[in-house]
């Protein structure tokens, strides 16, 4: 079986968002990047499907400039057999490529390669759309199953386990379907430097949204970005009565 995995590459989970002066989006300049944590997900669990014998091969997909080939070499590492990278100079964040238009990518992609099934992050973590896997899902008339937090192959079957707000649900999917990763499927392997020197002599192919047909320009118009509003601090009341005063006529929600 062969599966597909998308990875994104975004600024890294431990590095604090700054907005830019201008608002127009975050600064990105001279900020520590990395693979998105749910694509990183996904490309374990393809890796250990792999493993247990149930993929014969991984084929990571990516989208970005020049750069974002460090995170093809980052799934490669982990055990990616070889790379896609879908070369624009486009913004990948915020008002830059849109979630349809990485949906109609990958469609394009899918009907090269014919893999068996995708892998991906449930949503990225720059613009937290959480679109992607359900509109290439709609686009290819394929079977989905989001927010996997368990996942079993059986054949031309998938077993996913989904949390919902109730608990969880258990889903059949015939292949080919589209899983989308959450945080508790697995836990990323560490990434060791013998595997980082073999991850550079795998093979990986660069294409242009041209190519693929695609057209990148945004749908959507962002008017500003700006941080959240600081929390404000909490107050002590020394009874029920002056917490109903400060809701009635503080407040104003009674």
């Amino acid at each position: 079986m062969k599966v597909l995995v998308p990875v994104k590459r975004a600024i890294d989970y431990n590095v604090k968002v700054r907005v830019k002066s201008d608002e127009s989006g975050v600064e990105q300049t001279n900020v520590k990047m990395s693979m998105n944590p749910f694509d990183e997900i996904a490309i374990e669990e393809a890796t250990k499907l792999k493993e247990a014998g149930q993929v014969t091969e991984i084929v990571a997909v990516t989208i970005g400039p020049d750069k974002a080939q460090e995170t093809i070499r980052t799934a490669m590492a982990i055990g990616a057999d070889r790379g896609i990278h879908v070369q624009t100079d486009a913004p990948t964040d915020i008002g830059g490529v849109e979630p349809l238009a990485v949906a109609k990518t990958l469609k394009a992609i899918v009907e090269k390669e014919n893999p068996d099934f995708i892998i991906m992050g449930k949503q990225s973590i720059d613009d937290d759309s959480n679109q992607t896997g359900q509109m290439l899902a709609a686009l290819l008339g394929w079977a989905q199953g989001t927010f996997a937090s368990e996942l079993k192959i059986d054949g031309d079957k998938a077993t996913v386990t989904r949390e919902i707000d109730g608990g969880l649900e258990t889903l059949e999917l015939k292949m080919p379907a589209i899983i989308t990763t959450d945080l508790r499927l697995n836990e990323p392997r560490y990434v060791k430097l013998p595997d980082i020197m073999k991850a550079k002599k795998k093979q990986l192919d660069t294409m242009t949204p041209d190519e693929l047909g695609v057209d990148y320009t945004p749908r959507l118009e962002v008017v500003k970005v700006a941080e959240p509003a600081e929390r404000v601090g909490g107050g002590k009341v020394a009874d029920i009565d002056e917490l109903i005063d400060k809701l009635k006529n503080e407040a104003k929600v009674i």
